[in-house]
């Protein structure tokens, strides 16, 4: 076993011997994500590297404290990426932050979530056992796919080692379309584009210097995307606008994401056929299914069940910088049944609960 993970196993092995609580962290980040930060330090970057690239076989594999910009580069130079497009919130973000937060950028809607393009991975669990879980191939799960639990679980369940991830060329020939549109209309096109043979990569409808605006991009091969820009309509953006557009878009920094005051920035995720949700100025993305507002935490209740009505859930994605930690949920509360399974799954990974003590959830 190398050093660097050697002495990451001998303080997870400590830690639990003393139940002292471990907070597993990248670069930080997405330490503004979860509830609270709790526990000693575990750095998770000297172990860093690509250990396996196969651009042929589109799969990849990298250790936890890879810097994410240094692996999307070594897959630009192959003509390939990420295609969900994780967002970074920091220059030095990393793989394994990336998995654990399960955050996935404007294409999500299209090309699937982080989740679907994991295919295995190694894992440190509560105990100090390295545990590996799934491959380097698609098919080759039999039983419960452990690997993909990793994908979202903010550290809770473990200490992501190494993760192998499923990788798609570049397409050929991108286009952004620009619309002028309200909330409701842009809402109804989407849908209805939606249910057409286009090549709509990602979407965006958001107010700009007071005026609505929907950004559809569209990704695939030549004749398609130019068909659809042919049938779709709207204004054509040039390719460095649109480019910087969508970069801004998946890193919240466009306009519409500044905060004042007590403002909190909410994600609703809801069915994309459903109608403005009346809480509020908006920006949508994924063909309507996640909605972004700022409010302050006092309104938690009026939003989640604004959401909760039409089949959806709200999370406190960035709380007020003077609001308590833990003061509000950030996420909402788990039906029973969901309660348990997290719970039971939790103790079997971490029976000393060490890992990133109530970064999900105050109770675990």
């Amino acid at each position: 076993m190398e050093p660097a993970l050697q002495h990451i196993v001998e303080r997870v092995r400590a830690a639990a011997a003393s139940a002292t609580p471990l907070r597993i962290r990248g670069s930080g980040s997405k330490d503004f994500y979860g509830q609270t930060l709790i526990g000693e330090l575990l750095d998770m970057t000297p172990l860093a590297g690509v250990t396996s690239y196969e651009p042929s076989e589109l799969v990849v594999t990298a250790r936890a404290g890879t810097p994410l910009a240094a692996l999307e580069a070594e897959l630009a130079d192959q003509g390939q990426c990420l295609p969900f497009e994780p967002p970074y919130f920091g220059a030095g973000a990393t793989v394994g932050g990336m998995v654990a937060a399960g955050l996935n950028g404007p294409a999500r809607a299209a090309v699937g979530a982080l989740r679907d393009y994991v295919l295995g991975a190694t894992v440190l669990n509560g105990r100090g056992e390295v545990l590996t879980f799934g491959g380097q191939v698609m098919k080759n799960v039999a039983g419960y796919d452990v690997s993909r639990l990793m994908a979202g679980s903010l550290g809770t369940l473990g200490v992501i080692i190494e993760v192998s991830l499923k990788v798609l060329p570049l397409a050929p020939r991108e286009a952004t379309l620009r619309f002028q549109l309200d909330e409701a209309a842009a809402l109804q096109q989407l849908n209805r584009w939606g249910a057409q043979p286009l090549p709509v990569n990602a979407s965006c409808w958001v107010v700009d210097a007071g005026q609505p605006c929907l950004w559809v991009r569209l990704r695939g091969a030549v004749a398609a995307v130019e068909a659809a820009c042919s049938a779709m309509g709207g204004e054509r953006l040039d390719p460095a606008t649109a480019a910087a557009g969508w970069a801004a878009l998946r890193e919240q920094a466009l306009p519409f994401f500044a905060r004042q005051g007590d403002e909190c920035l909410w994600r609703l995720s809801v069915p994309g056929s459903a109608p403005p949700l009346d809480v509020g100025e908006c920006l949508i993305e994924w063909g309507g299914a996640q909605r972004w507002l700022k409010a302050p935490a006092a309104q938690a209740s009026r939003l989640r069940a604004a959401a909760a009505a039409v089949g959806g859930h709200a999370t406190l994605f960035i709380a007020d910088r003077e609001q308590p930690a833990g003061a509000v949920a950030v996420f909402s509360p788990l039906k029973p049944p969901l309660d348990r399974i997290h719970r039971a799954l939790k103790q079997q990974f971490d029976p000393a609960g060490i890992f990133n003590r109530g970064r999900m959830y105050a109770e675990f």
